[in-house]
Formats: C-alpha cells, structure tokens, sequence
C-alpha cells in the first residue's frame, strides 16, 4: 500500500525526523488559511501516487497566501497520469543548500533490508543507479539486531557529508529505519533530504510503501489507503479476501493456492493464450466467495472464457460449484466456462455442474487447451 507524502512525513515525524511546517488541504480556502499561517511564502505540492507531479504542474512556490489559494485552486482541478489531485500539501518553502537521497528497502537477494544513501538527490535514483551506481553508497542491515550507529557513520563519510552535520544525519536515518521497521514498510524514501542555508537537514519529501500482508497490524494507516490508484476490481477482491491482480490477456483463472494460479497462468501461456488476471480463492473458499470471485473476473471486459482449476484440499469441489451456479444465476453472461475439479468432492462438484452449459476437463492440460479454443470462439 503507497502513502501520500504527507502521511509519509508525518509518520517519519513522529520517530524524530524534521519535516518542514506544513499541513494539508483539501480547498483552495483552507490551502490560502495555511498558507498565511506559514507567513505566505509556501509550496502547494498535489498528493497523488505517482511520480513527475512537478513536470506535470502540480509542485508551485507560492509567493503569498493569496497566490497559494490561486496555486490550489489550479492543482486541485488537475488529473496527474490519469489520477484526480483531491488534496495538497502546503509546506513551508525552504532555502535549499544541499540535496541527498536517503532511502530504506528491502533487499530479496541479500535477504536483510539495504539503507541507501547518495549525494546526488532530488532526481530518480533509478537513472543515478543506472548511469552512476557509484554515487549511492549501501549498507545491509541485520534485522535481529538493527541499524548500527558505525553503519550510519559510513553513509556520512561516503556521501562526503560534512563531519558537522553527521549527528543531525544520525538522528534522520536512525528515525527512517524505525519508521520502516515499525510500519512493516517494504520502501521509505527520503528524496530530498536537504540541509539548508542555515545547517539545518530537513525530509522534504517522503515515500513510503506498507507491506499489504502486514496491515492488520496497522489499521490507522489501512483507514488512509487511497482507492483512486486501484482498480475497482481489485477494491472488491480485498473486500472479499481474495487475492486478485488485473491483467492483459482474454482467459479469466479462478484458482485456488498461489502456486496452482502461477502454475495455471504458465499453462495457459504455453498454450498461446494469455491470462486475463491472477485469482486465488485460498483455501476454504465458500460458495459466497466464488460467487464473487467470478463476478469480479467478469467485470473485466477482455475476458473471453474462464478457466476454473480447483484441487480440492480445504477447498471442497461441491462448495466452489455452488459458487459457479449462484453467480451464473445473478450475471446473465455467453462466456464460455471451463472446469478442471479434483480432489475433495470433486465428483459432487460435476454432477452439480452436469447440467449447467459448462466445458469440463479431467487435466490442467486439457482445460488450458479448451479455454484457449473457447477464447478464440472455435469449437468445443
């Protein structure tokens, strides 16, 4: 899950990171009221998930409050890559020395999470990694044991921090790596952190992405999703505890366990179809749960079959071909429908099925090379 910045900095505040003053709004009226308690001179930022809002006009310095609730008025008006701007942060403006980019993630290959550190901030760290992978300076950190104040120390000296200012950078990485750890982050990103004119370091921007297996520890920051990046679909599946991700292709899967769903896509694909999304019902799944899980699948407009490859464990073959007929029932739909059934009550599962127009296959094999068939319209 991604955090506007201003959640970002707020959280990073609230374990001793400085942030600018700053608050955030949602009208003109309320920007220009900040504005003025922040003396005027301000920046207008739009909150919204995705990068170059500045290329695109939603970062202005705003010279007064007047001009702010200008600047408001215009961003607040905007779409940004396809994304409505509902809010915008307005900060103080900051008289900027020195840009550095600081930034926690998760390492897979390294399996311990990687602090990075660069002194050319403030632009993509991605470009500077390609063209420049010398100017970020890294250090592992053992998660049992946690960031080490001589690992801290070593980002200073090889950024080529001045010595006056590696307390003030102590206290900044050792805030974001709490913040990490404690919100079960996968990413927090400072970019920029300044030092500005008068010595000081400040997080002007911040990033931060929450692992989504982890929110049940953290229902504060869940309240704060922001549906506008999701897809309506995928808002329905998590509501339904599926797991469920959009895709481009024309062959819907309804699948239960992760690996059996990866296993289906690849099938799929070796048959010359192309999968339409990832669905995984889980184990246990009810009729209610497939009912939704294929209405949500039949939402997708590209979906020209749906392929169902049950292995019955947890999951009963009968419970999910409950499922199938009370969700034909409630959408009228000419989609072909394809069903592989094995395992626990499987058999029951078929002869509930025997009478709906529905294509069977005894093999995964077999059922990947109807639906494929069946999506191009050839013959059963």
């Amino acid at each position: 899950m991604k955090l506007h910045e201003y959640i970002s900095k707020e959280l990073f505040a609230s374990y001793g990171v400085p942030i600018p003053k700053g608050k955030v709004a949602a009208t003109p009226k309320r920007a220009r009221k900040i504005a003025e308690e922040l003396g005027g001179r301000c920046i207008v930022k739009a909150q919204v998930l995705v990068g170059g809002r500045g290329k695109a006009g939603g970062i202005k310095l705003a010279k007064s409050a007047a001009e702010a609730g200008q600047f408001a008025t215009e961003i607040l008006a905007m779409q940004i890559k396809g994304l409505p701007v509902r809010k915008v942060l307005i900060d103080e403006a900051v008289d900027i020395e020195t840009e550095i980019y600081l930034g926690i993630t998760n390492d897979r290959a390294a399996r311990q999470p990687v602090i990075m550190a660069s002194a050319a901030g403030g632009v993509d760290i991605e470009e500077v990694a390609a063209k420049t992978p010398e100017k970020i300076i890294r250090a592992h950190v053992n998660p049992l044991i946690g960031l080490q104040a001589y690992q801290i120390r070593n980002l200073a000296v090889g950024i080529e921090l001045d010595r006056a200012q590696w307390k003030a950078f102590q206290v900044v990485t050792q805030g974001l790596w709490d913040a990490y750890k404690n919100s079960d982050a996968t990413l927090a990103e400072i970019n920029p952190l300044v030092i500005t004119k008068e010595n000081e370091l400040l997080a002007v921007d911040g990033k931060m992405l929450i692992d989504d297996n982890a929110l049940f520890r953290h229902a504060k920051l869940e309240e704060k999703r922001d549906k506008d990046i999701e897809e309506q679909s995928e808002i329905e599946a998590r509501e339904n505890e599926l797991t469920y991700i959009k895709l481009d292709g024309e062959i819907g899967c309804m699948v239960n366990g992760a690996g059996l769903a990866m296993a289906t896509m690849d099938i799929i694909k070796l048959n010359g179809g192309e999968p339409a999304n990832f669905l995984d019902i889980g184990g246990g799944a009810d009729a209610k749960k497939v009912a939704a899980a294929l209405r949500i699948i039949l939402q997708d407009q590209n979906v020209k079959a749906v392929l169902f490859n049950i292995f019955g464990g947890i999951t009963r073959g009968d419970e999910v071909a409950k499922g199938i007929l009370v969700a034909m029932e409630e959408i009228q739909t000419d989609v072909p429908m394809i069903v592989r059934l094995a395992g626990t009550n499987a058999r029951e599962g078929q002869a509930l099925l025997a009478d709906a127009d529905m294509i069977t296959a005894g093999t995964l094999a077999g059922a990947a090379k109807k639906a494929v068939a069946a999506a191009r319209g050839e013959s059963k």
